[in-house]
């Protein structure tokens, strides 16, 4: 049993929920919001420029070739779940309201992930070069993607004036260049990075942990928590549930439709369902006001856990599969 706990709880998740709790219970404000803000900033271009620095080129290379598994994982995450988003929008807004409502739409316009992506990939069997390959474009377009999509889809009908949309400039000067200034100086400190890649990760991870107490924070002290229920809390839950279920259904089904072997169709699997909270954090950051912003983050932060969850026990099936079809 606790075992299976381990599996669907990992120690970040565990710190996601502290950070959570002490941010409602305990948030910044006054000079310390404004010191926490300022942080935040610093956070979000060391976090990035981290990403950069972790890019390798070789690996992306080994796996360019195989374009149409690109496109369709692409297609999946700047396509297909957007569209599930829109599509959702009706049945969802006399739940979530709109200010939830928005938080899931920003949730299915984001990039997929990168180390998660490939760890699923490489448990269930499927193509780990492609992973990389893809899970990094995914990562690198939705730098500059993802603020296009929220402009043109949440700033129209009732979610208009939500966005700050000089914001979607402003993102490349804090996402972008120091990603391509890690990137560029990974011929220099690459070794590095490579060889203290646990400890690299925890910084990644204390950085979206500031970022998330900095922004919940934000939103406690403008009454998150009482324009959020537990009705609408439940209703979330439920939401994030059926958005991950058919995008996993649809990737599969388009794995098989287009005729990719068993290895390729786990990768769009695991690489095309899934939402980035490293990069969706700090984007956030950046797009949404400090009123609107935790109502944004809380769908990508329950998502984040559901999609660990989820994909944990689906690359272990994979597994078993492989491993019985090895066998046979």
């Amino acid at each position: 049993m606790i075992k299976q706990l381990r599996l669907l709880f990992d120690g970040f998740t565990t710190l996601l929920i502290a950070v959570l709790a002490t941010a409602t219970l305990f948030p910044a404000s006054g000079a310390l919001a404004v010191f926490f803000h300022k942080a935040t900033i610093a956070a979000i271009a060391l976090l990035f420029f981290m990403h950069g620095a972790k890019l390798s080129r070789e690996a992306i290379l080994s796996g360019i070739g195989h374009w149409r598994l690109h496109l369709v994982v692409l297609g999946s995450t700047f396509v297909v779940f957007p569209l599930l988003g829109l599509a959702s929008q009706p049945v969802l807004r006399p739940f979530l309201g709109e200010s939830l409502l928005m938080g899931v739409m920003f949730l299915c316009v984001l990039p997929g992930t990168v180390q998660s992506a490939i760890a699923f990939t490489s448990l269930a069997g499927g193509n780990v070069p492609a992973a990389i390959c893809s899970a990094s474009a995914s990562s690198i377009i939705g730098i500059v993607l993802t603020p296009v999509l929220v402009s043109v889809l949440m700033n129209t009908g009732s979610l208009a004036g939500a966005v700050k949309l000089n914001s979607i400039f402003v993102i490349g000067g804090q996402l972008l260049v120091p990603f391509v200034a890690g990137h560029l100086m990974r011929p220099l400190i690459g070794d590095f990075v490579d060889r203290h890649g646990r400890i690299l990760a925890g910084v990644d991870q204390a950085s979206i942990l500031l970022l998330v107490y900095t922004a919940i924070s934000s939103s406690v002290v403008e009454g998150l928590w009482r324009t959020v229920n537990v009705q609408q809390s439940i209703a979330l839950s439920v939401a994030c549930c059926l958005l991950l279920a058919l995008i996993i259904a649809a990737t599969a089904w388009l794995g098989a439709r287009l005729g990719f072997d068993r290895e390729d169709r786990i990768t769009i699997v695991f690489c095309g369902s899934k939402k980035s909270m490293a990069n969706g954090v700090p984007m956030a950051s950046v797009l949404f006001a400090g009123a609107t912003l935790g109502h944004v983050l809380l769908p990508l932060m329950i998502f984040h856990q559901i999609q660990l969850m989820v994909c944990a026990v689906l690359a272990r099936h994979y597994a078993l599969d492989g491993h019985k079809e090895i066998q046979k």
